[in-house]
């Protein structure tokens, strides 16, 4: 709004001099006031940006932690409904970490800074563990609850596309249905029957049988809420902010989100996203033993960690593949240990006390032992955002790994840096 102002201001001086009028000083304080106010506005942005990071930094610690001890619950002797209560809870804060990072894109603004990626799917085994989560939300409700996919078996594909931003959108979608219907019905379809000979189309439809929408509320309802007029919008007035940021989301995939409603009957929200087919088999799943203990000599690790519930979740992710762990709380004592003691990688948590981890990076790369022995560093933090990431790479860390700290990547790494011979 104040740079709209400011352009008109413009426009109005630039006409009184092509008129060849002469008092044109109020528009200078004009200019200069409106100037200011443009400052002001960005400093709020950042200042609200910076807040929000921050938050989502407090969050992510405790979830980090959560989802950790889950997985842990998960490889103890459980009972058929003790595992099925596990697991809801474990996609539960899947669910809530998503949130947040969908909370953190709204902050930054659905640009190009979100980046699409591209990885093998298979949508009925990916998607399926998160619809059974909203099956027993709908249930708790009184609802019923179908979930189908529709699949021609004779061209039935794994595909190319980001499954969390596709999980992103079905979760926002999915909860505003549970949550705007009072009685009846939920229905989620996945259709991926229509094919060419490099792609498939893929559309998702979230039929309920809610309040549904006027004409107006249909019409508006992808729209800011800052941009809103809140009295007209009754029924989706909670949801504004979360609708905007999936309807972005699935801009920069390639579709377009549509809906169709009708007041006290209900609203379906569709979308369709064309995915390139392959051919590529996804990687086996399987949990091993051990990844390390081939080796005749154990795999040692200092974790510099100052979180003592985080610090059992490492060392239980770590342990797993026969890793042997030393941990420290703070950069300086990282520091110190690693003058006397050696180690196959150090696992560097960002932000600690007495000394942070770029520091601590930093030191240890300058030492005289890193040179002769260069030891892999990876930096690990829930503060996931990009000048973080910037700042770890510029102090001299060899990977960044997010928390909660997924399975996947950390057997990746291990398996990277793992030397193949050992030499006494």
């Amino acid at each position: 709004m104040v740079i709209i102002a400011l352009s008109v201001t413009l426009i109005l001086f630039f006409k009184q001099q092509a008129d060849g009028k002469e008092d044109t000083s109020y528009l200078y304080d004009e200019i200069e006031y409106l100037k200011q106010g443009i400052s002001r506005a960005e400093n709020n942005s950042k200042n609200k940006t910076v807040y929000l990071s921050n938050m989502s930094h407090e969050i992510r610690i405790p979830l980090s932690t959560v989802l950790g001890m889950l997985n842990m619950l998960k490889q103890s002797d459980l009972d058929d409904d003790q595992r099925a209560q596990v697991e809801i809870a474990d996609y539960s804060s899947e669910h809530l970490l998503q949130l947040v990072n969908m909370v953190l894109d709204n902050s930054k603004g659905i640009d190009d800074k979100i980046r699409i990626e591209n990885e093998t799917m298979d949508l009925k085994s990916d998607l399926s563990k998160l619809l059974k989560i909203f099956e027993y939300q709908a249930w708790d409700k009184g609802l019923e609850f179908e979930s189908k996919f529709l699949i021609d078996e004779k061209h039935n594909f794994l595909l190319l596309g980001d499954i969390k931003r596709i999980q992103q959108v079905l979760i926002n979608l999915i909860n505003n249905a549970i949550k705007f219907t009072i009685n009846g019905k939920i229905t989620i379809t996945i259709d991926h029957t229509v094919t060419d000979d490099d792609n498939q189309i893929v559309t998702f439809y979230i039929k309920d049988t809610g309040v549904g929408m006027s004409a107006y509320e249909v019409k508006h309802i992808f729209v800011p809420p800052e941009d809103r007029d809140s009295v007209a919008m009754r029924h989706y007035r909670g949801s504004g902010v979360g609708l905007s940021i999936t309807n972005n989301l699935v801009d920069l995939m390639g579709g377009k989100l549509k809906v169709e409603s009708k007041e006290n009957e209900g609203s379906t929200f569709y979308f369709s996203l064309q995915l390139q087919k392959t051919l590529n088999i996804k990687k086996d799943k399987k949990e091993t033993d051990s990844l390390l203990n081939q080796f005749d000599y154990k795999f040692s690790v200092l974790v510099a960690e100052d979180n003592k519930m985080n610090q059992k979740v490492i060392k239980f992710l770590l342990e797993q593949h026969g890793v042997e762990c030393t941990f420290v709380t703070n950069g300086l004592d990282a520091v110190n240990l690693y003058k006397v003691l050696d180690f196959d990688m150090i696992f560097m948590d960002i932000y600690m006390p007495e000394m942070d981890g770029y520091e601590a990076t930093e030191r240890i790369k300058s030492s005289s032992k890193y040179k002769a022995h260069n030891v892999p560093i990876i930096a690990v933090s829930a503060s996931a955002f990009e000048k973080d990431i910037e700042r770890a790479k510029a102090s001299g860390v060899d990977y960044f790994l997010s928390k909660p700290i997924e399975k996947d990547k950390l057997k990746d790494l291990l398996s990277k840096y793992t030397p193949k011979i050992k030499t006494s």
